[in-house]
């Protein structure tokens, strides 16, 4: 193999290559946020598109899902070139297996390699996008109640061929519609996820034409190159240091006891090493939780990423100074056929990227993060039924409502309101409350800000929110999977807690009742599910926080001026303003050096 110098790339090139590519993939994900069919794709964009070079090291990922492609792509691949050593153009792939470099098996992922005019591999193409319904037993493709994937159901693609010169394999694209609720969906969103990779294809192929395949091998060692120098500089920027974190998922159906994760982080500043060790933790488990390897890789290393406190490129490069440790057939490890993975890219995965941030805190002040709050309440339930608007025609969709909210406080800056999880980064859009009510048969009742939930800190943590919704014609089931009802999102440095997520069925005489955690709910018509997601933990001790601050959480009546004065100790006047003297006072009454 000829050894590229990418020392010849000058950084005016090496920044208009950089734009060029992630326009191919800004022009893919536009593609199948125009085209997918489901609402899961067309309102929320779960979903995500990269370019991996030839040898599999992810280059572009746009404004993709980070845990959909941080450490997934290049598994991927690495799956593609084992299953099909030689590849045309034409070839495309289906792949959804946890087993081998997939986040979870509704996770469809196309892939597609840019092969050159002489027959040359030169990149592969990734569309992944989670699917509204993947063939499992249940109407959800989140299936945390199941022991191993027999009982999940669902259909596992191992990286098979389903596309050769550009033709559909019928075979599997039969065996698809056969099997997956709402058959004409899936076949929409398979044809928007083709598009976009051909759009992509078709971009690639023209841009090696016009600047030279050489150029763009180049660039790409350039590139990593670049961003491995940007880790160094963030890595040595932290505190040496080595210590351990834990978070814990609530008792789930097949966890009674819940499920501790525990993640030693080790920071070798003078190295510019970053070293997690996930070895530590709970055998798979007969639960739907358990992580992918890609998931378990990715979850670590966005809260690596969330924890360094300046940019830098997440890419193959960026990547080789990081080091995470797995076993095999651990919950958060690499996962062992049939153990069942469902649920792999949220609940599970979150309470690990929220151990090594928060590891990161516990090295010192002004570096990492509190814990985001847990993911997944009835806000964010897969609503399946029969819609007697159109004739009784079945549907299956994922609702994403904007009440899921839980930000981590940081060093810098109050939780993000709409991150949604931090799996997702805040990437995903929320659904419109009136496309959702057009889409499907429900009326979304309420929707607001809980107040008194946020994680208090000197930088406090996004408060919780409520939804409440019910069906408008014949029953609806809601399958959610709603973490945080145990434990919460956890502070970092001093900060508190968020407030727990929770969940109510209410009747039709407008009666509440408490629900499961976990669970599928048939709404009958006339009855309601109640939604409260989790807030997000604080960062540093409450009395530090700035009282001008506390004073418009207080006018925003995210904060109540009781909560303000004895958690904040803060006094904020009927008119909203603070009352300094009061405050001084207040908060030299708890520490007597104030007054000094």
């Amino acid at each position: 193999m000829t050894t590229v110098d990418s020392t010849h790339m000058d950084g005016v090139r090496l920044a208009l290559l950089t734009s060029r590519l992630q326009s191919v993939v800004r022009a893919m994900m536009n593609t199948l946020a125009r085209t997918g069919r489901s609402g899961v794709l067309n309102t929320a964009r779960d979903f995500s598109c990269c370019i991996i070079t030839h040898d599999a090291r992810l280059l572009a990922m746009a404004e993709s899902l980070p845990i959909h492609v941080m450490r997934g792509p290049d598994l991927l691949a690495e799956a593609m070139a084992e299953f099909h050593p030689v590849v045309r153009a034409g070839d495309a792939f289906l792949h959804n297996s946890p087993y081998h470099g997939n986040s979870h098996a509704a996770d469809h992922s196309l892939l597609v390699p840019v092969v050159d005019a002489d027959g040359q591999h030169r990149f592969t193409l990734l569309v992944k996008a989670h699917q509204a319904d993947c063939g499992n037993a249940a109407p959800t493709t989140y299936s945390a109640d199941v022991r191993d994937v027999y009982e999940e159901g669902a259909l596992i693609f191992p990286c098979v061929r389903i596309q050769q010169d550009y033709q559909d394999v019928g075979d599997i694209v039969r065996m698809c519609q056969t099997r997956i609720r709402v058959p004409d969906q899936w076949w929409g969103d398979y044809l928007a996820m083709l598009g976009a990779a051909r759009v992509g294809e078709r971009q690639l192929l023209a841009l090696g034409d016009e600047v030279g395949w050489e150029v763009l091998e180049e660039y790409a060692e350039a590139w990593f190159d670049y961003s491995e120098q940007r880790m160094i500089s963030a890595i040595r920027s932290l505190p040496a240091g080595r210590v351990t974190s834990r978070s814990e998922h609530d008792p789930f159906p097949g966890v009674p006891g819940g499920i501790p994760v525990s993640v030693t982080v080790e920071v070798r500043s003078e190295e510019a090493l970053i070293e997690v060790d996930l070895r530590d933790n709970v055998d798979c488990q007969p639960s739907g939780l358990n992580l992918t390897e890609s998931t378990s890789l990715t979850a670590a290393m966005i809260g690596i990423f969330n924890s360094l406190g300046q940019a830098v490129p997440p890419n193959g490069g960026s990547f080789r100074r990081l080091q995470i440790r797995l076993r095999e057939n651990c919950a958060v490890g690499i996962p062992r056929h049939p153990a069942s993975c469902s649920v792999a890219t949220t609940n599970l995965a979150d309470r690990l990227t929220n151990a090594v941030q928060r590891a990161f805190a516990d090295l010192g002040d002004g570096f990492g993060m509190a814990e985001t709050g847990p993911a997944q309440p009835p806000a964010w339930g897969v609503l399946s039924g029969r819609d007697e608007r159109h004739g009784g025609a079945p549907f299956v969709n994922q609702i994403m409502l904007p009440s899921v909210t839980g930000g981590a406080a940081g060093p810098q800056a109050d939780g993000w309101l709409t991150i949604g999880h931090v799996g997702n980064a805040g990437m995903m859009f929320r659904d419109s409350v009136e496309i959702d009510e057009i889409h499907h048969p429900i009326r979304i009742e309420q929707q607001r800000i809980l107040p008194d939930t946020e994680g208090a800190g000197r930088f406090r943590g996004a408060p919780g929110a409520l939804v409440e919704y019910g069906p408008t014609g014949g029953p609806i089931e809601v399958a959610y999977v709603s973490d945080g009802t145990v434990n919460p999102a956890l502070g970092g440095r001093g900060g508190l807690p968020g407030a727990r997520s929770d969940q109510f069925q209410r009747d039709a005489d407008g009666v509440l009742h408490p629900i499961p955690a976990c669970a599928r709910v048939l709404l009958q018509p006339g009855e309601k599910i109640v939604s409260h997601s989790s807030g997000g933990g604080g960062y540093g001790p409450p009395t530090e926080r700035d009282p001008a601050r506390v004073a418009r959480d207080v006018a925003e009546r995210w904060v109540s001026p009781q909560r303000a004065k004895d958690v904040y100790q803060v006094v904020v006047t009927e008119t909203g303003l603070v009352d300094d003297a009061a405050t001084v006072e207040l908060r030299a009454a708890s520490d007597p050096g104030l007054l000094r």
